[in-house]
């Protein structure tokens, strides 16, 4: 696939996502993918995992802990196999309330015209307050932004 394709292919999936329609998305997926989020303690969808099921339960423990109040991917960058997707999301806690969000970079690789990888990099920093209970008061009161995992 040529950079164009695999950018396609990468706005199908973040269409999916925002539409919801996670099926769409995981059909999206080669069988053996790698996805991987910086672990965090206390947020139990952070880390690594392998394969088309445990992507699927990525996404299943991401809504059991928290909504999605806004995530857009705004910039799409290809070369060769590689596709860097730049954008901003916004999530409330659901155990603790508070808010938190910043912009993001994933890292995704196209092979066979599915996505074989998928690396976030964010400020997690943000988040872990939001899940220990710190969230949106604490860091509006510093004047920061709020970073995201997601």
């Amino acid at each position: 696939m040529n950079e164009q394709a695999n950018i396609g292919l990468l706005k199908q999936a973040y269409d999916a996502y925002d539409k919801g329609d996670i099926p769409r998305l995981l059909g999206l997926l080669a069988q053996d993918i790698e996805w991987e989020l910086p672990e965090v303690e206390g947020i139990p969808f952070t880390g690594k995992r392998h394969g088309v099921s445990q992507v699927a339960d990525f996404f299943r423990v991401l809504a059991d802990c928290q909504d999605t109040r806004e995530f857009r991917a705004d910039r799409f960058i290809g070369q060769d196999d590689q596709v860097v997707v730049l954008g901003h999301g916004t999530f409330t806690v659901k155990a603790t309330g508070a808010e938190y969000g910043s912009d993001w970079c994933h890292v995704i690789r196209v092979a066979g015209g599915k996505i074989a990888s998928f690396r976030e990099y964010a400020d997690t920093h943000r988040a872990a307050q939001a899940y220990q209970g710190q969230g949106a008061g604490a860091a509006a009161g510093k004047g920061a932004t709020r970073p995201a995992i997601h």
